[in-house]
């Protein structure tokens, strides 16, 4: 458990306050709860103490002056307990440019959670219904508290200075950066007494006014509000009123290179910002030229890239070409192949076909020669026949004068002579064709006994 000492040392590093019996007092008000002593600090009314510009004042003097608001309570998203980060050192920018060095915090835009955890994890943390009781200024609420400061300004000072954009210190960092300038930062403090003056006749200065809108990107806080009272711890303001020059350096890390404290008449605070933007010309030269560089770079990359896809999706092209016209080819070689094959397959099963084929005719010949049985010697019942083919050749037999006339068809059939099968025997004089109706009939009764002359008709 972490004792009162150690809270008091925390809640001094905190703050920034040096004056322990005022941190005592606080700690004391708010039951020792380091978290919620904080967060009133940060955001509830606070004693008012002197103001002066006198900068032989003790640092807690001028913190208790500073940060007691006007009039009632500034209501603020509470910061979380990671004001020890706000003291992590920014580095600075030294050597050629002549500039302040130094180390500043920026801890403000780490999440308030991950810090709550951790000082719950070594006690100090109220973690009550597991939640944490405060969180840093959301990006939303940074914003809306610089477009409260822009409006209050214009209200009452007009809108002839410093064109101060609308969004948080984080979003103008990188805005500056962007357009590679220089971020003007002007903490205000609405109860200093040298704030309406310096607003109202060095900030509307029309000529410094129009140096800064053209050379910086100019960024405002009211030291009432929660980020503009980190900012005031981060850069260590102890003067009002306070200006600050900063560049973009690492993540979560800035370049401070010149602050402003106390009233500042227009010429001299022209004169100390064109010395900055002189001495930092060259790093903002090389920034943008080095971003040049990068987006040349890339472009080339990028083109490079773009022709390397072109010529590999065109090797593709001329591969996928070149394996379908293979694969053409080796399908009309396996169609030819398959071709062949079926055509030899048909050409045998043709020659096979013709060859049972004739195997049965060759059979039913040898049928119908056995079935005619031996040729008849001469004699009054033998009837002599002579049969012409179409092709002039002739065949002659002896027939019983009782055989049938489909004894003379299965005769012409035994002898093999011709290519078919349907045909008729007729006689010329007088021409009767002995078709199938009269195969029945014997030689005898059809009138061709004892001899008859029959001629092959193809149908």
């Amino acid at each position: 458990m972490v004792d009162a000492a150690d809270k008091l040392a925390y809640f001094q590093e905190i703050t920034g306050l040096e004056d322990p019996d005022l941190c005592t007092e606080i700690l004391r008000a708010h039951g020792w709860d380091l978290e919620l002593a904080i967060s009133s600090f940060t955001s509830s009314t606070q004693p008012s103490a002197p103001t002066t510009t006198s900068d032989s004042h003790p640092r807690d003097s001028r913190i208790r002056a500073e940060s007691a608001p006007a009039s009632g309570p500034v209501t603020a998203p509470q910061p979380g307990l990671a004001w020890k980060l706000v003291t992590l050192p920014i580095s600075m920018i030294s050597g050629s440019l002549g500039l302040i060095s130094g180390a500043v915090g920026l801890g403000l835009w780490v999440a308030g959670g991950v810090l709550s955890y951790s000082l719950g994890v070594i006690g100090l943390g109220s973690g009550q219904g597991g939640e944490s009781s405060a969180g840093l200024v959301s990006v939303s609420a940074a914003a809306s508290e610089a477009m409260d400061f822009v409006a209050a300004f214009e209200m009452e000072y007009g809108t002839r200075g410093p064109n101060f954009v609308g969004e948080g210190f984080m979003d103008a960092l990188q805005r500056s950066r962007s357009a590679y300038k220089l971020l003007f930062v002007y903490l205000h403090s609405p109860d200093h007494p040298d704030s309406p003056d310096f607003c109202g006749r060095t900030l509307r200065s029309e000529t410094l006014a129009a140096f800064v809108n053209e050379n910086f990107v100019a960024w405002g806080g009211n030291i009432r509000a929660s980020e503009g009272f980190k900012m005031s711890n981060s850069l260590k303001a102890s003067r009002f009123p306070f200006c600050a020059i900063v560049m973009p350096a690492t993540n979560q890390r800035i370049a401070l290179l010149q602050q402003v404290e106390g009233p500042k008449s227009p010429e001299e605070m022209l004169t100390i910002l064109q010395r900055v933007l002189e001495e930092s010309a060259p790093v903002l030269v090389a920034a943008r030229l080095d971003a040049e560089e990068r987006r040349n770079n890339m472009r080339l990359r990028e083109e490079q890239d773009a022709a390397y896809r072109a010529a590999l999706e065109a090797d593709q092209a001329r591969e996928r070409q070149r394996i379908e016209e293979q694969e053409r080819l080796q399908r009309e070689a396996a169609e030819a192949v398959q071709k062949c094959k079926e055509e030899e397959e048909a050409r045998e099963r043709a020659a096979r076909e013709a060859a049972e084929k004739e195997a049965d005719r060759a059979r039913m010949r040898q049928q119908k020669a056995m079935s005619l049985g031996d040729e008849p010697e001469k004699g009054p019942n033998v009837t002599q026949v002579l049969v012409r083919f179409p092709t002039g050749e002739r065949r002659e037999r002896r027939f019983h004068s009782m055989a049938p006339i489909q004894s003379l068809y299965d005769y012409v059939d035994s002898l093999g002579c011709l290519e078919v099968e349907d045909y008729n025997l007729v006689s010329n004089f007088p021409r009767i064709t002995y078709g199938t109706e009269k195969r029945s009939l014997t030689l005898k009764e059809a009138g061709l006994h004892p001899q008859a002359s029959l001629f092959v008709e193809l149908n």
